[in-house]
């Protein structure tokens, strides 16, 4: 997906079994974001930085979404052992990460696989993309700070 695309309105199932729809969303904000692996230390530096400043983020208007491969009860048990108060998806057939563009090729120590490639949309009130922050760009430690900046620039 591009800036200006529209997500799609069945987002999938977060971690306690709710389906997360876009239009559940209508006339508010949203962080979609994606990441490989639930537990490991650059997911869990991204997710523990948003959950930081998620008041900011929502004062500025933005609810948060994660979502990964992982399936429903690793995404319970990442968002219960850090305390993540946002929805979590569990797209363990990639259904939405291949129709957002980030599943696909990526390299890691020489070696190519397919996989998630860590990517944020940050989507306006009406479902439409209106900013991507590409995996070379995302900093997981700060990455709440890099969309705050973003947002207040």
């Amino acid at each position: 997906m591009n800036i200006g695309d529209r997500i799609p309105e069945i987002l999938g199932v977060d971690q306690n079994g709710n389906t997360i729809k876009s239009s559940d969303y209508k006339g508010r904000k949203l962080i979609l974001y994606s990441y490989p692996k639930a537990n490991t230390s650059g997911c869990t530096a991204e997710a523990c930085s948003l959950q930081a400043h998620k008041e900011e983020l929502a004062q500025a208007g933005y609810n948060i979404i994660g979502v990964s491969k992982d399936k429903q009860e690793l995404q319970k048990k990442f968002a219960d052992a850090h305390n993540l108060s946002f929805p979590l998806i569990a797209d363990t057939e990639t259904t939405l990460l291949q129709s957002l563009g980030c599943w696909g090729e990526k390299v890691a120590c020489g070696r190519r696989t397919i996989g998630i490639l860590r990517t944020t949309y940050l989507i306006n009130e009406d479902g439409i993309i209106e900013k991507i922050f590409t995996p070379k760009e995302i900093k997981t430690k700060i990455h709440a700070e890099q969309i705050l900046d973003y947002i207040h620039q």
